[in-house]
């Protein structure tokens, strides 16, 4: 048994499943219900694999209307609903519960509009991270937040964990880049929140919508800011003999005033899973690699090169190597993007999330390898640098509960880490069940219950994606809707 606990289903919704699978088939016809087991069973659980728990049903509305019409319903029938994207998070946020309805966006996936003229496209939400910028790379525009699982991952999920990705560092999370939505409460009601413009008039709701982990509602339709293409761009290796040299590197690359597009980081154990699995050119005998790309002319492109080579010169670097060409610029962006699935070939692993100032890089990871040394496991560091959103993998094995028991320990010891530097428990994956009961370590408990009460005004019934987010222990009294 994992050691993360979840609420037992309720018996009465279990008996009413008949009942409720047909009220699903008549809002929602054709094969947008999903009920056997074996279908099922493709929902049971998220990225975050150790956790899974067989749904009531599934279903895949295809339009806003229907959307409407199914959370109407499971509200005044007082069935939870847990809604989903792609199903990629690491942390959890996807899990579904035995008595709860799994609500997918897959079925909605269309890019609605694109104008050119004021950079913005409108999309459904199913609708995958990188099929924005497929549709609009043909105009030399681009879709800027880029997570690793960019190819499967949805608007809808981005938008719910407000991610990130390796180009966050210039451009900004979801947040950043996100202008309005179609917003759906349980009670069916279709809200648009912000527009078309940078700035929208009234309460900026659109900034509590992003990265509320499906607590509040669900989006169905997402206006995004796009950007042109800069006019080039090119990423350099510097290899460095310790994780701390690296991390006083990056420190000091952003101390001087510089910005690039990404600086991506990645340790001993990193570079030689991911250079068996990409062929990507790493160096094998480093004990830490930056990714450093930048951009914008081929002057501006040399003289901030110039510049950093200098910075982790001064900081030890025993390798560089430019991309000189689109075919090396790939490769070496390949090993780094492939790296979750790289890792998953040779180990299960627990990737953590803490965020910190980037000037105590150096400590952190230094703390991160004393606690994985003392609970007796591996780690392999593979994060976005530039922004000091660590992604610590905590390798263990499934098989034995022992060895998970260990990892979860670990991982919340790293995550407490940050938080002791001044950083937090998440840059982009959500809270979701993994972190949920060290929230009390961030917040006090005055600041929960004002998060909780916001949670209620949207959701007075706590029927959406339950037991995420906040501790169990710590919610407040549910209130009549």
């Amino acid at each position: 048994m994992t050691g993360i606990a979840l609420p037992a289903p309720d018996p009465a919704i279990l008996a009413r499943r008949d009942e409720i699978i047909a009220g699903l088939k008549a809002l929602v016809p054709g094969e947008g219900v999903i009920t056997s087991e074996e279908e099922r069973r493709a929902f049971e659980t998220d990225a975050l694999t150790a956790y899974r728990r067989m749904p009531l049903a599934v279903v895949l509305p295809s339009t806003t209307e229907q959307t409407a019409a199914v959370l109407a319903f499971l509200g005044r029938e007082g069935v939870p609903v847990i809604p989903r994207g792609a199903g990629t998070s690491l942390a959890g946020g996807a899990l579904p519960q035995e008595d709860a309805v799994v609500l997918g966006v897959a079925k909605m996936s269309k890019v609605l509009d694109v104008d050119l003229a004021n950079r913005t496209v409108r999309v459904q939400t199913g609708v995958t991270n990188l099929g924005v910028s497929a549709a609009i790379a043909h105009e030399g525009f681009f879709y800027a937040p880029d997570p690793s699982s960019q190819l499967a991952c949805t608007i809808a999920g981005n938008i719910a964990m407000n991610s990130g990705g390796a180009h966050c560092l210039k451009y900004g999370v979801t947040t950043n880049n996100l202008l309005g939505v179609t917003f759906v409460t349980l009670k069916g009601e279709v809200i648009e929140i912000g527009g078309d413009a940078l700035d929208a008039p009234g309460l900026d709701m659109l900034g509590l919508i992003c990265g509320s982990e499906g607590q509040f509602g669900v989006v169905t339709e997402a206006t995004l800011r796009i950007l042109p293409m800069a006019e080039g761009a090119r990423p350099i290796l510097f290899g460095f003999a310790s994780p701390e040299t690296a991390g006083a590197c990056v420190a000091a690359v952003l101390g001087a005033g510089i910005v690039p597009v990404a600086i991506e980081y990645m340790d001993k154990l990193a570079i030689d899973i991911c250079e068996d699995f990409a062929k990507a050119g790493y160096p094998r005998d480093v004990g830490a690699m930056l990714i450093v790309e930048v951009e914008g002319s081929a002057d501006e492109i040399d003289e901030q090169l110039a510049r950093i080579g200098a910075i982790a010169g001064d900081h030890g670097a025993t390798y560089a190597r430019q991309a000189r060409t689109p075919a090396e610029a790939a490769a070496i962006w390949k090993g780094r993007k492939s790296a979750f699935g790289a890792m998953g070939r040779v180990s299960d692993y627990i990737c953590m999330d803490g965020t910190i100032p980037t000037g105590t890089l150096p400590q952190v990871l230094t703390r991160i390898t004393e606690i994985c040394d003392n609970a007796g496991l591996k780690v392999a560091n593979i994060f976005h640098a530039g922004d000091g959103n660590l992604h610590p993998l905590v390798l263990y094995d499934m098989n034995d509960p022992v060895s998970l028991a260990k990892a979860e320990k670990a991982g919340e010891d790293i995550l407490l880490a940050c938080v002791e530097v001044g950083g937090c428990l998440t840059g982009e994956h959500g809270v979701g069940i993994e972190k949920r009961d060290l929230m009390t370590a961030q917040f006090t408990r005055i600041e929960l219950e004002q998060q909780m009460r916001v949670k209620s005004a949207f959701d007075p019934n706590w029927l959406l994606n339950p037991a995420k987010v906040f501790p169990l222990d710590d919610r407040l009294p549910k209130v009549a809707a």
